[in-house]
Order: structure tokens, then sequence, then C-alpha cells
């Protein structure tokens, strides 16, 4: 009897045990339905691609000021979606000025050009080429496991990261470097990084100089900051836009969602919202036409 209870025991020990290293282990990466949608979100915390069904963008014609940007990104996606060569892509410079709002519209403009259509999964209706993974920039450590996921994708991937940066005292810029050019296995083949950020060199000055006065050679350890951002073959720069940019944001807007308002007034009114904002820019462009559509009592519905 005694013996029984110890056996008991010891079966009710091992099955805790058991429990805890079940715990312990890592969740095992959700399967991806690849053809389910054209965007997707990487959710860190539950190991899984997320389907976005309809992608908080604007038209890609509706992005002033930044016409030379615009077309060296188009250029770049149209290659990397017709399985040709292409860069990592850093979109730098002034908030606001349409950074990532570049990247969703030149994911949805490629997609949309006729010939570029791939087989879906399993025998499916033809899909369109290129998919949109957006990750968080606190989700840099889970990139390995990422990757992993998407070098099995059947589909060309643009792995999109908005505001990315790091710290003092952030050390999730070696995985990163070494996962876009460094690693043994490299990138993979369907895979592309574009990534804005407010820095060109994507760290704050005082981590450059607290490497520069700690290390043992100075040199070195600046370089190890800077080249980070060498790793991005495109670097594109946005810069604030002066008024006559900013009055023809305005007006693209207005057309598109057909705001019926006089140029001189809505010039005016535009130029006073800017004066109250303190500055111009892309985003400002658009917080106006929201205020103006409200007040005109219209929806923003797209005329084209």
């Amino acid at each position: 009897m005694r013996g029984k209870r110890r056996r008991r025991k010891q079966v009710r020990l091992l099955g805790r045990i058991a429990g805890a290293l079940e715990r312990l282990a890592p969740p095992a990466v959700a399967s991806v339905a690849w053809d389910a949608a054209d965007a997707f979100v990487w959710q860190a915390d539950r190991l899984r691609l997320a389907p976005v069904t309809r992608v908080n963008r604007v038209d890609l014609s509706l992005l002033c000021g930044i016409e030379s940007q615009r077309r060296t990104l188009l250029d770049n996606s149209r290659r990397f979606a017709r399985g040709l060569p292409a860069n990592n892509a850093l979109l730098w410079g002034a908030r606001g000025m349409g950074k990532s709002s570049l990247v969703k519209a030149v994911h949805a403009a490629v997609n949309a050009e006729p010939g570029l259509e791939v087989g879906g999964a399993g025998g499916a209706d033809t899909v369109s080429p290129l998919v949109l993974v957006e990750m968080h920039r606190e989700d840099i450590a889970t990139l390995p496991v990422l990757l992993e996921v998407i070098r099995q994708a059947p589909r060309r991937v643009i792995l999109f990261c908005d505001d990315l940066s790091f710290d003092v005292g952030d050390s999730a810029y070696k995985s990163l470097k070494a996962v876009l050019e460094g690693g043994i296995e490299g990138r993979p083949d369907n895979l592309v990084l574009y990534a804005t950020s407010n820095r060109r060199h994507l760290m704050p000055r005082e981590m450059i100089e607290n490497e520069r006065s700690t290390a043992i050679n100075p040199g070195e350890a600046v370089e190890e900051k800077v080249s980070l951002s060498d790793r991005f073959g495109l670097w594109l720069g946005f810069h604030h836009c002066d008024q006559a940019t900013f009055l023809a944001m305005v007006e693209g807007y207005a057309a598109w969602y057909r705001l019926s308002l006089p140029q001189e007034r809505l010039h005016a009114d535009a130029i006073a919202w800017a004066v109250g904002r303190g500055g111009r820019s892309g985003r400002v462009a658009w917080q106006f036409i929201q205020d103006l559509a409200g007040r005109l009592g219209q929806r923003l519905e797209e005329g084209g």
C-alpha cells in the first residue's frame, strides 16, 4: 500500500515537471495561409502572422514632393517582384513627409500592375506577387524566428519596420545587422527589408559618443554603430517641404476626395492651418484635409 502511494506521488511529480517544461518551451509558430491577404502583421507574443484585409494607405499619386524617392523605391520593388536583385531600403528624414505612406503605397502600386500575378497555394487562383509584413520595433528580438517563417513562404515579402531606431544601451541592433547581411544564411531570397527612421544612422548621438569614450578602439566602436545603416543598399532622404509643395499636397487631396472649395480659400485655410501647427508636411496637409472635410460635412470617399 505504501509503495502504491509512493508511485502515485512520483507520477504526479513527473506530471508537474512535464507541465513546467512545456511552459518553458517556446510556442510553436502558427502556420500561415499566405494567400489569405496581401498584408500581415507579425504578432511576436503569439508567434503568428495576422492577416490585414484593409491596409491604411493613400494612393501613390497623392504623395507630392517626394517624386525622386517614389520613383526609386517603386523601381526597386518592381525588380524584387519580378525575382530580380533588389536592395533593402532605409527611408530616413523629416517627420510626416510620407516615409511609411510611401512604403505602403508602393506595395499596392506594384501589386496592381498587370502581368505580375503568381499562382496561389495549392493551385488556387492567382495572387499578387508581393506581401507586406509589418514588424514592430520592439519585436526585433524575434526577427530570426520571423525570417524562418518567411523563408518558407511561396510569395515574395517586403518586411516593413516603421520608426526604426535604437536607444542607449539597446543591443538589438546587433541581431538586425547580422540578419541583414552578416549571418551565414543571409537574408532569404524572397525578402527585402524596408525601414523608416528619423535618424540617418539609426543611433542617437549620445549612444555613439558613449561608445567612443569607453571603447579600446573608438574608431571601431563608432564604425560598429554606423555600419548598421550601411546594410541598407538604398538610402532615401526626406526633407521638410516648402509652401508650394505643401499647397500641391492639399490640392491633390482635395481633388481626390472631391472637396469643393475655391482655390484661393483652400490655400488661405491650408496656410493658416500650417501656421497653427508650426510647420508644413504631408501629415499636416492630411490633417487639414480631414478638418476641411468635417467642416464641409463630407465623408472622405475616394473620387479617383
